[in-house]
Order: C-alpha cells, then structure tokens, then sequence
C-alpha cells in the first residue's frame, strides 16, 4: 500500500494518574515515536507483514527525526522537504482510562511544496495495489489536496481510500473515492451539518445512524463507505452491501490510533487481493486487536487474527 500522510510529526504519549488544568503535573512515563495517522497505519502494516511506503512532509530537523525513527521501526518512509518543524502531538493517558489528546497544526505548505508532493505520490504508484489518503492537512496545503490525490491514484488503477474529515473529505467525495472511513463523528459532521462530539457508543440509535451517514456518503460520490462507530461497531454500505460488523469486546489501553489500524487492516487485505466484504472483517479485527496494546498503530496480528474468526457481517 502507498500511504499519503502530509501531516507528518511525533506522537508524545504520557501517562498520568489524573489531568488537572491549571497544575504543575509530572507524568509516570512518556513514550516518543513518529507520529501523524500515517505513520500509524504504516506501523500496522508492518505487524500485518504488509509492504507500505509512507509519504509525509519532512519538517526541519523534527522531520528528519521522525524519519529516521520510522526507519529504526523498519517503515519505508519518503519525507518530501519543507521550511519548519514537524508537529508534536501529545496523548495523555489517565489511570482512569481517559483519554486527551493536544495536536499541533503542523508546518505551514506552500502550492510548490505540495506539487513535490503530488509527484512523490506520482513516481511510486506503480509500485502498489491500494492508495490510502488519510489524517489532518497542514496549513497551507490545497483543500482539494485529497481530491487530487485520488484522481491521480485512480488514473493510476489503484483502489483508492481516504479518512478524513471536514472540507477535506468533502472534495475528496467529489473525486469519486473508492472506499471512505470516517468515524461517525467526522460522517455526521459532513453530512448532516451538526455531530455529537460525544457520541454514545451504547446507544440504541448507533447503527441506524451510522448506516444512514454511510449512505449519504456514497450518495456524495464514494463507491464504498465504512463509518466506524467505536467498541459498537462499523457501518458498511457499497453498491452491492448494507450491513454492520458489531465490533468483538475488548480489553481497552489504549484507544488512539485504533481507526488507523482498521484503515491498515483493509488496505492490507485489498493489497493482498481479498474480496470488499472479507477485506472489511479484517480491518475490524485489526483495529480491535491495535486497542490492546499501549502505543498508537500497534498490533499483535496472531491477536487480530483469533478476533477475525468471530466476527462476520449482518446484513440491515
């Protein structure tokens, strides 16, 4: 898979008993590893023995860390160059479960920068099977920069997925995506114009609204669209299925970083050639298996491969 991740940076992630504002606070132990949602579903693949390259800015002398630290990890990773310095992104653990996390909005991009961009994207399509366009864009970069980006995968003949949010996935819609995977926050967002930030996972309307956003998403020009809802489960909806896949339980430490392990998981059965629906029942085992384990992208694949064989999809 060819990974599109502009936002590149350091993921921070701290352990805490308990976040109070306006306190001096030490955490018990912080953990630094190159970080952006790219870098995560990299990291995934890995574990899943998918091939991946990862594309990302390379900011400074942040940018060129967070590269060599992917390479120590063993991640192909292609850094285009830019003015600035990478952002830091901190995730803090509470004892309690809780979960915050502070993102910085990474260096500011210039058209010329982001046509580097687009060319480095260019010269390694041949190379792969699947094209994956995901997280947040850095001030600076085009609001259709996904949108271009999936023209040029798919003119390539790529199977092309994006997750991401907003303005970004909205033009990226426009580009006729073949798969999208938005949490149902960010599909609401879109396409309802309002969201409930803190979304009740429990609710007995999750799946019915999951489903519906999923639908109103292929309407807005995706082939395919997986609107995941957390410990609840994933909404499925293509031309040929309309289902849920409940999400199997699990021992949560970690919950960052795990809709990026579903985006690896998928990406890493349509590389391998798996069928849509069978491509889907992966990356939920994945994205499950990735919440047990402390750091963001990671996974235990033996893990995600018992979650596999218990879970199927029901049709709506």
């Amino acid at each position: 898979m060819l990974i599109a991740s502009p936002n590149l940076g350091f993921d921070h992630t701290a352990r805490i008993d308990e976040l109070r504002p306006g306190r001096v606070l030490r955490f018990a132990s912080v953990e630094v590893t190159a970080g952006g949602k790219g870098a995560n579903v990299a990291r995934a693949a890995r574990d899943l023995s998918a091939p991946a390259r990862l594309v990302g800015f390379a900011a400074g002398r942040t940018g060129a860390a967070a590269l060599e630290l992917l390479a120590e990890e063993g991640i192909l990773a292609l850094g285009v160059p830019v003015p600035g310095e990478a952002r830091v992104n901190t995730i803090v653990l509470e004892a309690s479960g809780r979960v915050t996390v502070f993102n910085e909005p990474g260096p500011t991009i210039g058209e010329a920068e982001w046509e580097a961009f687009e060319q480095a994207i260019a010269a390694h399509l041949h190379e792969h099977r699947v094209f994956v366009a995901i997280g947040s864009l850095p001030p600076g970069v085009p609001v259709d920069a996904y949108a271009r980006l999936v023209r040029l995968a798919g003119a390539g003949g790529l199977i092309t997925i994006v997750d991401a949010s907003g303005q970004p996935l909205a033009r990226a819609l426009e580009a006729h995506p073949d798969i999208v995977t938005p949490n149902l926050f960010e599909a609401e967002a879109l396409v309802r114009g309002t969201a409930d930030e803190h979304v009740d996972v429990g609710g007995i309307d999750i799946r019915p609204r999951a489903l519906e956003a999923a639908m109103r998403l292929r309407e807005r020009g995706a082939a395919a669209a997986l609107v995941t809802a957390g410990s609840a489960g994933v909404a499925v909806v293509s031309a040929d299925v309309r289902g849920w896949v409940p999400a199997p339980a699990v021992a949560v430490r970690n919950p960052i970083g795990a809709g990026d392990a579903f985006v690896a998981g998928l990406a890493a059965a349509l590389e391998q050639g798996c069928a849509f629906q069978e491509a889907v029942l992966e990356a939920v085992a994945a994205g499950a298996a990735s919440v047990e384990t402390p750091l963001a992208g990671r996974l235990d694949p033996v893990r995600a491969r018992a979650l596999r064989a218990g879970l199927s999809l029901q049709a709506d």
